[in-house]
């Protein structure tokens, strides 16, 4: 018999929520909050950066295949400015398409085939991807409600001899759980007694509302088995451009560069010099942003309250997960499915991003990183659903 054409390790993935969703969203003409991206653009300076550099051919061809030095050396300054670590731009920096990529990059480089990798759920739905792509195994540890916390005790218990890596994410994507630094203490302290890796995903490190982002590579002994990735997508609201990064020591930041380079090889040279001049910003930048997205926030938690959906407050990220069972809902996935057409809105399923679907069966996901009256549209919208 002839076996399908789907590599078995992505069997049953398919194409993603978010392109499924944004799909619906455009199909129906309805009010987009599923999708993380801003529905205005980010700092003119920074894209003017990018133009100037396409119309003088600065970046236009292939750029250095760690990245443009002048990002690479931004990226540097920038883990030094915020956190006080020390990089040399010249070997402990790498520059890749989006996060997305780094974590793939990362998976593939530093996992082989039978090895376990420790994750959050619910999680991004690429980690899964990228994992079963490595030909290893996830083994989740849930996030639950009402204030998505880690167990501790149960990422202590997960430790196998096959665990090779913990995947973090910190701002956490979709709960917006910020880790605080006792819990970090406890999972480093872990992975130095089980010689584990961290790959930290870092992307909304300062999209936060409550409490402080901390880089487990700060903490003793986390800066030599620490891969850390952000990106500039979700800080500077270019989410198109895809210019991500990755930070550790040589040998970490070689090992991901080998995989890399077999993937995009490179990518947005443009954007690359946009992206360093981003960096550079003042401090003013980077707290406007988090208190603008602070009041949306608490305008669509409102919105969404007086809707009849329980809301968990995020602590950051550009997302705020809710309950619909209050609403008599008892599916997340046929709920998300069906409300375009009940009142034009679009959101996310959170059961897509658990191995333990129970866990997260009836919670939906909204973004609101949108502008103010889209907001006030979507609340308003969601209230009809009170009157069916």
């Amino acid at each position: 018999m002839r076996r399908g054409l789907l590599n078995s390790a992505l069997a049953g993935m398919g194409t993603t929520i978010f392109a499924e969703m944004s799909a619906l969203a455009v199909e129906t003409g309805s009010v987009n909050l599923g999708q993380g991206f801003p529905d205005t653009d980010g700092p003119a300076e920074v894209a003017r950066v990018a133009a100037d550099a396409v119309l003088s051919g600065l970046g236009n061809q292939y750029p250095p295949g760690a990245g443009i030095p002048e990002l690479r050396t931004a990226i540097a300054a920038h883990q030094k400015r915020f956190y006080g670590l020390d990089l040399d731009p010249e070997t402990e920096v790498l520059v890749t398409a989006g996060a997305t990529e780094a974590v793939a990059a990362a998976m593939l480089a530093l996992l082989e085939p039978g090895d376990e990798v420790i994750a959050l759920e619910p999680y991004y739905d690429s980690y899964a991807a990228c994992i079963a792509m490595a030909g290893a195994r996830r083994v989740p540890v849930t996030l639950r409600a009402p204030l998505f916390r880690p167990d501790l005790d149960a990422l202590r218990d997960a430790i196998t001899s096959r665990t090779r890596l913990i995947l973090l994410n910190t701002p956490h994507n979709p709960t917006g759980m910020v880790a605080t630094a006792e819990e970090l203490a406890v999972i480093a302290e872990l992975a130095i007694q089980h010689d584990l890796l961290v790959v930290t995903d870092e992307v909304y490190e300062h999209l936060v509302f409550e409490g402080a982002h901390i880089p487990i590579a700060t903490l003793p002994g986390m800066r030599e088995r620490t891969v850390t990735i952000s990106s500039g997508a979700k800080t500077f609201s270019f989410t198109g451009w895809k210019i991500g990064w990755v930070t550790g020591t040589p040998e970490l930041v070689t090992a991901v560069r080998t995989a890399k380079q077999f993937l995009t090889f490179v990518n947005g040279g443009p954007f690359q010099y946009a992206i360093a001049a981003g960096l550079a910003l003042p401090d003013a930048f980077y707290t406007d942003a988090a208190a603008s997205l602070r009041r949306k926030r608490d305008l669509l938690a409102d919105g969404l309250r007086s809707a009849g959906f329980d809301v968990f407050v995020p602590q950051g990220t550009y997302f705020i997960t809710t309950d619909i069972a209050a609403l008599g809902e008892p599916d997340g996935l046929e709920f998300c499915r069906s409300l375009p057409r009940r009142c034009g809105v679009v959101a996310v399923p959170n059961v897509v991003f658990y191995d333990d679907r129970d866990a997260g069966r009836t919670h939906v996901r909204f973004a609101f990183c949108k502008r103010d009256e889209v907001l006030a549209e979507a609340a308003e919208r969601l209230g009809r659903l009170r009157a069916h």
